[in-house]
């Protein structure tokens, strides 16, 4: 399938909310809607609102269950869908615990519409289990459960992305899927530490976004002052150029960018991959997922 045709269907305007999350649920979820609302009244033309990943609970691996909820009954699932409808505004809505109906704990991430329709959900397919000797060790296996799927959606009106979350990023089968099933748009809410992300964080989405000639949206957690886990910030988006078009510091803010179709179709029309890959020696990853539910 060529993909030199534009992706995005028009001029898209998003913000990135880059705040900490306590250890008060309720009181996470009201910052995620203030940093929402004063998105909104600086500009209220948004079309586009992401949230960063773990955004209602701590990111601690003995924390995970106790803040989880069900989809769709959930307090943060109804928060969101309703700020949404009442603002008529798309919602990438981050990541939270999500308790499943078999019991196990999922790091979710939920899309919304102008509508507050669910559009999409994603649970983090690939876990956080890493040691670095004398830096960091972490197990997010010890209590999630991984996903089963690669996610691709369309936002009405504005086009097709692909979502995925954090340590999703460093396989690249995932955009790869996306970008093969028309998406222009890849988005992560992720929560690199202060050891991987100044080492990997950028690279990463620089690198997605030139694989695919796609706008990569990363989107972190701020740096938490009362401690805990210290996610590294420095929310961004890259353009199909590879690019950064925007970035923040790693205190709490908000960074706006815009995602113009022209420069998608020109980075594919200029170095056309979509018609130059070699499937005949290499296989299509996004063929098998085609097959399945993306």
């Amino acid at each position: 399938m060529s993909l030199i045709m534009t992706a995005i269907a028009k001029n898209i305007k998003v913000a990135l909310l880059q705040f900490y999350a306590g250890a008060n649920k309720a009181e996470n979820i009201k910052k995620a809607t203030d940093f929402a609302t004063k998105a909104l009244k600086q500009h209220p033309d948004l079309d586009l609102l992401v949230l960063p990943e773990c955004f209602n609970s701590p990111y601690a691996v003995d924390q995970f269950r106790k803040y989880s909820e069900s989809i769709p009954d959930g307090e943060t699932t109804k928060a969101l869908s309703q700020f949404a409808k009442e603002h008529g505004v798309n919602v990438i809505g981050g990541s939270f615990p999500e308790l499943g109906d078999d019991g196990n704990v999922y790091n979710t991430s939920l899309s919304f519409d102008k509508t507050g329709k669910i559009v999409a959900k994603h649970r983090k397919v690939h876990l956080f289990d890493i040691d670095i000797p004398g830096k960091m060790t972490f197990k997010e296996s010890s209590s999630l459960h991984s996903g089963n799927k690669a996610t691709v959606f369309d936002l009405p009106g504005l086009g097709r992305f692909g979502l995925a979350i954090c340590y999703d990023i460093r396989f690249p089968e995932l955009a790869m899927i996306a970008s093969r099933s028309g998406a222009g748009i890849m988005c992560y809410p992720g929560a690199f530490n202060t050891v991987t992300g100044p080492r990997f964080w950028t690279k990463f989405g620089v690198a997605r976004a030139i694989d695919n000639q796609a706008y990569v949206i990363l989107c972190s957690p701020a740096r938490n002052p009362n401690g805990g886990y210290q996610a590294y910030g420095h929310s961004m988006v890259v353009d199909p150029n590879g690019d950064v078009v925007v970035e923040a510091g790693h205190n709490e803010q908000i960074v706006y960018a815009e995602l113009d179709p022209s420069v998608e179709k020109d980075a594919r029309t200029a170095i056309p991959l979509s018609t130059q890959r070699r499937f005949d020696i290499y296989h299509d990853v996004s063929v098998d997922a085609k097959k399945g539910a993306l």
